[in-house]
């Protein structure tokens, strides 16, 4: 059984997305900052990420282009704020086609206990309008199954980890 993923607003500019994993955090880490592991699980069911440029240094810009159905882009980026592996990730986002104003800030926190990893996952908006604007999205059904696809991968490579030793 997949943990859910938990979601509040704490602020009228916040959303904050948390979701455990079974999985140690230098792993999960690793699934957030290397494109040869978002590009196996960063997206909702039916979107896959089909550019996937990191450049993982505070000051260093990412940008990810995902395909959806029918086609669909979706072109977001930023830059990195604070890297502090496995333990704390912070960048800015924006999307080429935003609908709301100014960058996000978005901040991940991993939690490690007895091998298994809490992500924290705090978006700081620029106005109280632009978080409402994503809460009426499907932001949180969007996240939860790239979540999904996360915990899969995550299995998998802990599950090929232990048969290497």
């Amino acid at each position: 059984m997949d943990d859910p993923l938990v979601v509040h607003t704490p602020g009228d500019r916040e959303i904050v997305l948390s979701r455990l994993f079974e999985a140690p955090a230098r792993l999960v880490f690793a699934a957030f900052t290397q494109p040869e592991l978002l590009v196996r699980w960063y997206g909702a069911r039916g979107w896959s990420l089909v550019e996937c440029d990191v450049d993982l240094r505070v000051g260093g810009r990412w940008r990810f282009v995902s395909r959806g159905p029918e086609g669909t882009r979706m072109v977001q980026a930023g830059a990195y704020r604070q890297i502090e592996p496995p333990h704390r990730l912070v960048c800015t986002e924006l999307f080429d086609d935003q609908s709301y104003p100014g960058e996000t800030l978005v901040s991940h926190e991993f939690s490690e206990l007895a091998g298994r990893t809490t992500v924290t996952t705090t978006l700081l908006y620029a106005t109280p309008e632009g978080r409402d604007i994503v809460l009426r999205y499907p932001m949180t059904r969007g996240v939860g199954q790239s979540f999904t696809r996360l915990a899969e991968l995550l299995r998998s490579t802990t599950t090929t980890e232990g048969e290497q030793r």
